[in-house]
């Protein structure tokens, strides 16, 4: 707990940059799912995600700012700077992915024939979309790490690109599940256990920071991290080799797209995104293991 000393309410916690910033968050995030909801409409998986990305980040978002103005986040055995900075990239993630599939598939040009009305409602979200993306990377951009600052973790580029290592995996276990047939080969299957083992460590290490846990561990954990980091790298770059020879090699697979093979139904589709994202991964965690050379944090702000 803090002092019982100065006043009981933050003002800075509605009043500073970040504060306006989460603010806008908290404005722009009800007045999109609210768009949908009354009028814009959604459908099927695609609609229902955005739905959930918008209502999950307003709900945190309005939990840490009623935290922080009541300065209630003292009494949470979180550590806080680690847990928000964690929450804005995540979130950043999340609406910029919601801002691109909701007018992907839901805005058309023309009324007919959902109607005028519903396809000006849907522009109208797809607009507040983007700015609660565009509030959501301005908070990233003012909570990350300066250089030489002691800091988080997760404020660090290192504690940001694991929650972009994380959210890159769901990606491509998304596509695995999707008729990839990676159980055709174990070559594919060993690179399933990379995706699998990469992803949980990673959620390991994001959970233990934000918990403000790392201080109980009988091990380094800032040294801990950075040979995962390096181990990560290595099995990546094996899956980077591995995946694309039994997906695209004219023995194993096939190395262009079937003819006969239905829109988003297709393994040939789903292998291509786990290939692509495969060597998304390998570049953040070589970024990663770059940057984790040079960083200094503390597990408790």
């Amino acid at each position: 707990m803090e002092s019982a000393g100065g006043p009981y309410l933050n003002t800075a916690a509605v009043t500073s940059p970040v504060g306006i910033a989460r603010l806008l968050q908290m404005t722009f995030g009800c007045a999109t799912f609210s768009l949908v909801a009354h009028q814009g409409g959604f459908s099927a998986a695609y609609g229902t995600f955005c739905m959930f990305v918008w209502t999950f980040c307003f709900a945190v978002t309005v939990f840490i700012i009623a935290c922080e103005f009541t300065r209630l986040h003292s009494c949470l055995s979180l550590s806080w700077g680690n847990f928000t900075a964690a929450f804005a990239m995540l979130a950043t993630l999340m609406s910029v992915t919601a801002a691109v599939i909701y007018p992907l598939y839901f805005v058309q040009v023309g009324c007919y024939p959902i109607g005028c009305q519903v396809r000006d409602f849907r522009i109208a979200a797809s607009v507040f979309a983007g700015l609660l993306f565009v509030t959501y990377a301005s908070e990233v951009f003012l909570t990350r790490a300066k250089p030489g600052q002691v800091t988080s973790y997760m404020a660090t580029v290192s504690g940001l690109l694991k929650i972009v290592q994380a959210f890159v995996a769901c990606i491509i276990f998304g596509a695995l599940v999707n008729d990839s047939q990676y159980s055709k080969y174990v070559a594919t299957q060993w690179c399933v256990a990379v995706y699998s083992f990469c992803f949980v460590v990673t959620v390991v290490v994001v959970a233990f920071s934000v918990t403000g846990k790392t201080a109980l561990l009988w091990f380094p954990f800032e040294r801990s991290v950075v040979i995962y980091t390096f181990g990560a790298v290595l099995l990546y770059a094996s899956a980077a080799v591995i995946w694309p020879v039994f997906c695209f090699d004219s023995k194993y697979g096939s190395p262009r797209r079937p003819g006969l093979c239905a829109k988003g139904k297709c393994p040939w589709d789903s292998q291509l995104v786990i290939a692509i994202f495969t060597y998304v991964n390998l570049l953040l965690y070589v970024l990663d293991l770059a940057y984790s050379q040079r960083i200094r944090f503390v597990s408790h702000i």
